[in-house]
């Protein structure tokens, strides 16, 4: 099931990505499975009924779904053709099994069924409300037995899914500083990771507020948002992972985990965000990454002249892709991140484990590749990353945004002295100046905390005197380059949501 539901993304027509994410935002990927679950029952529902009428024709609907299935397996880059081959003789073999068997039951229960109401039937006990009974039991048994192996399915592939990504877990589980894996799973062993050499430190106190509400300076890495394409988080073996940088460069490196995190190791803290985020959405998180400058990567294979696009590649095949230019421009020195830790632990699984690319300033669909594997250097004419065919920009770099956290939308107050309170953020050009307006009003000013850096959000704050009534409250930020956020509302495709963040309060 996670194989077509993999194929139903990858084939999904432009905008269906920002429908999907607009509806269930990170429940996007079990809504997906559960629509998948879904057809699979129905479909099977609907040639175990036509299994009835014609046992050949029903073998042919189960050969037809499980090529589906093998199909979108393959074009999964890790799929094993063995594996893949026995997995569908077996399908194939159960799923006729399970059909002559519940075609005996049916019969069985037709037989019963027929002889309870032959009004020429000899046996005069054959209309007897216990015999009418034991036909209706027998068809009870008959739909129990169907729906208990179709619940019994899906069970399995919910503990399979359980299971692969349980083992994904334990497997990063280990991979600390010299903290040994678990023992018995592949990439088991000592991984010894040096400390940085630039360390970013702990935030000092003045760069965050304490007001009930407000996003945390740094999200912890169990509330940090993730999107990606990923229906089945990958297991890499550590022991085996290999990062690749060719293409246009003049000579080819292939990098084991030791080695890279061998080279010199830095801290940063940088916000990242998705394109797919509305205006005042939550998928955007600022963490502590460390990790491997990329330019010292690129350095050691010798980027070529003509080289314009950096392309990242994740080990199921996912493709990012952006100018090289955005990595040498003096006036915005980056330092993008081979990252293989998160606030300071091993990249969880879900976000990007072993290793993922951390790219300040660029929305992550073209930039932060998870469970990197490959980076190519080539042309921005060449290659068009993943989600460019599927409608969005080529090029894109994060706008400048800013949310309301305190008060929530829809809130009742109090009347009185109330805090207005959230984050803003313009990654790498940092924040400026941020200001609130109440009901259309003057812009007023709002205090900024001490920012971490140019390429974090910022939080922000202002004391507001609450009134009896109705009002609309919006922000604004204005940039390090001095440009001020737009009041133009504007979705987010295909470069990213624009407008102000409005909520209605109620105060009484």
């Amino acid at each position: 099931m996670a194989a077509v539901g993999a194929a139903v993304i990858d084939l999904a027509p432009p905008g269906a990505k920002q429908v999907a994410v607009g509806l269930f935002g990170t429940a996007d990927k079990p809504a997906i499975l559960l629509l998948v679950t879904l057809t699979v029952l129905l479909a099977g529902a609907g040639i175990g009924i036509w299994h009835r009428r014609s046992a050949a024709d029903a073998r042919i609907a189960i050969g037809l779904v499980v090529a589906a299935g093998v199909v979108a397996s393959l074009r999964i880059t890790s799929a094993s053709l063995p594996l893949v081959a026995f997995a569908a003789v077996a399908q194939i073999g159960s799923a006729i099994g399970v059909l002559a068997w519940l075609g005996g039951r049916a019969s069985a229960s037709s037989a019963s069924d027929s002889a309870s109401s032959d009004p020429a039937s000899s046996d005069p006990a054959s209309s007897d409300p216990a015999s009418a009974s034991q036909a209706s039991a027998g068809r009870r048994r008959f739909l129990m037995g169907a729906g208990a192996l179709g619940i019994t399915a899906v069970v399995g592939g919910v503990v399979g899914r359980v299971l692969v990504d349980g083992r994904a877990n334990r497997v990063a589980s280990g991979a600390g500083t010299g903290t040994p894996q678990a023992s018995g799973q592949p990439g088991g062993g000592t991984v010894s990771m040096p400390s940085a050499i630039e360390p970013a430190g702990t935030p000092p106190p003045d760069a965050s507020f304490a007001i009930d509400g407000i996003t945390p300076l740094v999200v912890p890495n169990a509330d940090f948002y993730r999107i990606d394409t990923a229906l089945v988080t990958p297991s890499v073996d550590i022991s085996t992972w290999r990062l690749k940088i060719h293409g246009m460069v003049d000579h080819e490196i292939t990098l084991s985990f030791d080695e890279l995190v061998q080279l010199p190791l830095i801290e940063r803290y940088v916000t990242i965000a998705c394109v797919s985020n509305e205006v005042g959405g939550r998928l955007v998180g600022n963490a502590k990454w460390t990790g491997v400058r990329l330019l010292d990567v690129l350095e050691m294979a010798g980027v070529q002249a003509g080289a314009t696009q950096v392309v990242p590649r994740s080990v199921d095949g996912w493709t990012a892709g952006f100018p090289t230019a955005w990595l040498h421009d003096p006036a915005h020195p980056r330092d993008a991140l081979i990252a293989v830790q998160m606030n300071g632990a091993p990249l969880p699984v879900e976000h990007g484990y072993p290793a993922r690319l951390i790219v300040p300033g660029l929305y992550g669909y073209v930039s932060a590749t998870k469970w990197l594997s490959d980076i190519e250097l080539t042309t921005l004419d060449a290659f068009d990353a993943y989600w460019v065919p599927r409608g969005w920009a080529k090029e894109a770099p994060i706008l400048t945004q800013s949310r309301i956290d305190v008060p929530g939308d829809g809130a009742s107050l109090t009347a009185g002295a109330h805090a207005i309170a959230g984050v803003a953020w313009a990654p790498d050009r940092g924040i400026k100046t941020v200001e609130v307006a109440v009901d259309g009003g003057p812009w007023k000013p709002a205090t900024l905390a001490t920012a971490l850096g140019k390429a974090t959000w910022v939080q922000w704050k202002i004391a507001w005197d609450a009134t009896p009534g109705q009002h609309i409250v919006e922000v604004r930020a204005t940039d390090g380059n001095g440009d001020v956020q737009t009041a133009e509302r504007t979705p987010p495709d295909p470069d990213g949501s624009r407008g102000h963040h409005r909520i209605a309060v109620s105060v009484s």
